[in-house]
């Protein structure tokens, strides 16, 4: 079977940056298994597969190169971009049917605004197989689908290391762990590391930003915040807290048009 394949620069409007993302539009779902092994062949940290029957709204999932996901920011917006700047999608209004229920992304001036679910963190303790993990301690310790680990300092945040041979032994399934701070030239910064994934720092990751926009809106007393994530790559999300909602924007780049071949 042959598939149409988009590779997607997610959160920035420069290639090479942001976080890549796969898209492949579907006309009935495949088997499982075979979602997951194109994923893996994709090698990139999420595949977003849609399929788009004229309804309302579109059906949509992601995979890891290991696991389906509940939520993928930056896969959404990829699938957006894709609809819209590719495919010639109707409307500048997408609403997503997935496991996370109904997302509506909007593109408003190349920019696409994801409404996402509001997960604030709760106070927790730190495994201790987190915390030897870590080269530096965190502050405050937080917990949501992920760990959310507060620091002082931006320079913290881009000082972080992983020791790999202890971080994967953590089982967070779907979850992970996410460092921040308020940050030198926006509202805060983070990093995301998920245990037993292929590709250890997610360069940048849309959900995890469910949690950190209540966080941080609650801690700034402030509703718009432009947050960067401090990858190699690095993202600019720009966001909004809208009561249980968030707004989580950013820009797509097309890195790439193909087909694939499932035999």
């Amino acid at each position: 079977m042959k598939l149409e394949l988009y590779q997607v620069d997610a959160f920035t409007d420069v290639l090479f940056k942001g976080n890549p993302a796969c898209v492949v539009p579907l006309n009935d779902w495949l088997p499982d298994e075979i979602l997951l092994n194109i994923a893996r062949e994709n090698a990139v940290a999420e595949t977003a597969f849609f399929l788009n029957n004229g309804q309302e709204e579109i059906h949509l999932r992601w995979f890891t190169p290991e696991i389906e996901m509940d939520l993928c920011g930056h896969a959404t917006l990829a699938a957006a971009h894709c609809l819209i700047s590719i495919l010639n999608y109707k409307s500048n209004i997408i609403v997503f049917e997935t496991k996370s229920g109904k997302l509506t992304v909007t593109c408003e001036n190349d920019s696409y605004y994801l409404d996402f679910p509001s997960r604030m963190p709760v106070k927790s303790d730190l495994p201790n197989i987190i915390s030897r993990s870590l080269n530096i301690q965190p502050k405050e310790i937080y917990k949501s689908r992920d760990y959310i680990l507060v620091y002082d300092s931006e320079d913290d945040i881009k000082n972080i290391r992983i020791d790999r041979s202890i971080f994967d032994l953590i089982n967070l399934d779907p979850g992970g762990v996410v460092v921040t701070a308020r940050g030198a030239n926006s509202d805060f910064v983070s990093r995301c590391f998920t245990p037993q994934a292929t590709i250890l720092e997610d360069p940048v990751t849309g959900s995890a930003h469910c949690s950190l926009v209540p966080f941080w809106t609650k801690r700034l007393n402030k509703k718009d915040l432009f947050a960067i994530q401090l990858s190699e790559r690095r993202g600019e999300l720009y966001c909004q807290q809208q009561d249980e909602r968030v707004i989580i924007a950013g820009k797509a780049k097309t890195y790439f048009s193909g087909n694939l071949w499932t035999e």
